[in-house]
């Protein structure tokens, strides 16, 4: 892709970040930026990216935490030109946002939540993610099915996150599809954790060929993935945001996740929403997308809503607005 440069990271997948952050664990790790493979993905990365950028940008906007503390700390001390601008798209804790000057917040919820909170320097925005709806819209399912293997004659509801128990709840989407009729199937697209093949042998034995999972599969097959879908679940109870959820609707995916005003804000009139947190309520919502006529009347709804709020064109002049705000202003929160 132009304009795209790839820089040398240890993945949090791979043996040698997964070996140091062991390691290192017990040795306080955690204060150097070594305390879990996320951790040393993150710091492996800064120090790349901070060679890249460090002379010749003005800012640095960037959502994963670890890599914003180096920046910002690089930046305090002179050792970087880029002023530094957090989004906290991963849910970190006060004392993580409070470090910065600059803090995007991805909801207006979570702005208002946040005031009380922020130190008194601090400029907030309240801006949300946004994606290519030309790269993610609706095509030939047909051919997206034959590229994945997947059966050209089921309905087939598709799920995208990170294969896990913890937060992404995969074992309860599985124990709730053996209550969903047996025509249907389930694809898990994910990024491998701890327990994923765990978790893989148990919805196996559950569910048989009616369920397909699909680990760490990559970037560029996302969006025919997604055109090989008649329905989309997020099982989570909570997301910052939940960028997928966006992907989703603008293939035309009707979208089935939890009803919080956060996921009301983000997936809008292309929901189907129902409280997880009550037995019963996700295979019931599963088993109502089943029906062609409701997933036809949520995806039309739900591509104009993404195309309306969330598309470059609705974002892109808000950011753009932001990053003139950041390069005006002082560097520091005092």
């Amino acid at each position: 892709m132009a304009g795209v440069v790839a820089l040398p990271t240890l993945r949090r997948t791979g043996r040698t970040a997964i070996v140091l952050a062991n390691r290192l664990r017990h040795l306080g790790g955690w204060r150097y930026g070594m305390g879990s493979a996320y951790d040393v993905e993150q710091t492996s990365f800064a120090f790349a990216l901070w060679r890249r950028i460090r002379r010749d940008f003005d800012i640095a906007h960037v959502q994963d935490p670890m890599i914003a503390i180096w920046l910002d700390r690089a930046n305090r001390a002179g050792l970087s030109r880029p002023k530094v601008v957090y989004a906290n798209g991963t849910g970190e804790n006060a004392s993580i946002m409070r470090r910065f000057s600059f803090l995007q917040l991805l909801t207006q919820s979570a702005a208002d939540d946040w005031k009380c909170l922020k130190p008194p320097a601090q400029t907030v925005f309240a801006i949300p993610n946004f994606i290519d709806t030309q790269r993610f819209q609706p095509g030939d399912q047909v051919a997206a099915r034959e590229r994945f293997g997947l059966p050209p004659d089921r309905t087939i509801i598709l799920c995208c996150a990170a294969i896990r128990r913890f937060h992404k709840r995969i074992d309860s989407l599985i124990r709730a599809f053996t209550s969903v009729p047996s025509d249907a199937m389930l694809v898990i697209a994910g990024g491998r954790e701890a327990d994923t093949d765990e978790l893989i042998a148990e919805g196996t034995a559950l569910l048989g060929d009616r369920v397909r999972f699909l680990p760490n599969l990559p970037r560029d097959k996302m969006p025919d993935l997604y055109r090989a879908a008649d329905a989309f679940v997020l099982p989570s109870l909570h997301e910052m945001f939940g960028i997928v959820l966006l992907e989703a609707l603008a293939t035309g995916l009707p979208v089935l996740c939890n009803d919080t005003p956060d996921f009301r804000a983000i997936v809008g009139a292309g929901g189907v929403y129902r409280n997880f947190s009550t037995d019963g309520e996700l295979a019931a919502g599963l088993t109502y997308l089943l029906d062609p006529a409701i997933r036809r009347t949520f995806a039309k709804a739900g591509r104009a809503h993404v195309e309306r709020h969330f598309a470059e064109a609705a974002v892109t002049d808000t950011i753009t607005s932001m990053y003139r705000t950041i390069q005006a202003a002082p560097s520091y929160v005092r």
